[in-house]
């Protein structure tokens, strides 16, 4: 199973994400290509606690939701609500320049990556604890989805 803790499968996403520009067209749902790198560089702020996210109310046990949304072998849901945190037209950051905003989204990437860490998990708002494995397995699945909505 892909994970960012794996450099083959973290060097695929850095390509996918380097085939992203500001005017890439969606697929499905409303973000801009430019939006999207904002909210995925939110979705690592969070991760490492360096922004905060409060739980999310989930309709299923959480310990299930976060088995399925990680280990079942189906692309995720399209349309799926994120926390308000990482929707760029709640309290989400607004993008203000592609090139730099990528180059933030990269330099977090490799932070995330980076053994030994310094930084510390952040609760999941939707999944709760998770560990090293299942943050670097989500972080994947997490871009893996937006590059996808993407075309890359």
């Amino acid at each position: 199973m892909k994970s960012l803790s794996n450099p083959r499968d973290r060097e695929e996403i850095f390509r996918r994400l380097r085939a992203v520009g500001p005017t890439s067209p969606h697929r499905w749902g409303r973000m801009s290509s430019h939006q999207m790198v904002c909210h995925l560089t939110d979705g690592f702020r969070i991760y490492m606690s360096l922004k905060t996210a409060r739980p999310v109310p989930v309709p299923y046990p959480r310990i299930l939701l976060k088995w399925a949304a990680l280990w079942a072998p189906i692309p995720w849901p399209k349309g799926f609500k994120t926390a308000p945190e990482l929707d760029q037209e709640a309290g989400g950051t607004r993008p203000i320049a592609f090139d730099s905003d990528l180059h933030e989204l990269q330099n977090l990437m490799d932070r995330f990556t980076r053994q030994p860490k310094d930084f510390q998990w952040q609760t999941h708002p939707h999944f709760g604890q998770m560990s090293d494995r299942e943050w670097m397995r989500l972080a994947y699945l997490h871009v893996d989805h937006h590059l996808r909505q993407f075309g890359a």
